[in-house]
């Protein structure tokens, strides 16, 4: 679970780096600006039986707000190294009528596998750069392999960039199931729970 969130993390601070593709393709017909993240909270889904795991994660302020400026701490542990290719499974869930509906993966987002997120990261740092704040302070990895041990972030304050979404993605309450497989193995699971509240205009 430690490597998923650090992955989570490096997505982070790419952020800002791309455009985003919804406004590129002109596919959603509302252009959401104003998003704000309510009550977000986590759990390591496997128990301690996973060799990956979050031993801490917090998150403020709450809500958080899109755009917007969002502090991050947290101590993660991994008992194996991760090395390429690695797999994370994501499954993301929307409450409608008291029901969780599996939310499908479109461009990206939703429930999607990425089948090496060791390539991804690549793609967004390139190899023989540096890595970004503030993992470099801290002596944080930014590429794979991922040795065994414990990784600490203080408190950190990331700025967060408008992000485009489909109208009907925009509200509601979630929970997002991550899990991240290497060497076909299951090497740790992440649940998150969060609502989201939009405001909008016509684009």
């Amino acid at each position: 679970m430690a490597q998923l969130l650090f992955c989570f993390l490096l997505t982070f601070a790419g952020l800002g780096q791309f455009p985003s593709e919804a406004t590129a393709s002109g596919a959603s017909l509302f252009n959401w600006r104003f998003l704000s993240v309510n009550g977000f909270s986590w759990s390591n889904c496997d128990g301690e039986s996973l060799p990956g795991k979050i031993k801490s994660l917090s998150v403020s302020p709450d809500p958080i707000n899109i755009p917007g400026d969002l502090t991050v701490s947290t101590v993660l542990e991994t008992k194996v190294p991760l090395t390429s290719p690695v797999k994370v499974i994501i499954t993301a869930e929307k409450e409608l009528l008291g029901e969780w509906m599996k939310v499908p993966c479109i461009d990206n987002v939703g429930s999607c596998t990425y089948d090496n997120v060791c390539e991804l990261i690549d793609t967004i740092f390139p190899p023989g750069q540096q890595c970004p704040e503030p993992l470099r302070t801290y002596g944080l990895p930014c590429h794979c392999p991922f040795k065994e041990g414990v990784y600490s972030l203080p408190d950190t304050t990331l700025t967060l960039p408008d992000v485009d979404l489909p109208a009907w993605l925009a509200n509601g309450n979630y929970r997002v199931t991550g899990v991240l497989i290497a060497d076909n193995k299951e090497i740790g699971c992440g649940k998150f729970t969060f609502s989201l509240d939009s405001s909008s205009w016509w684009f």
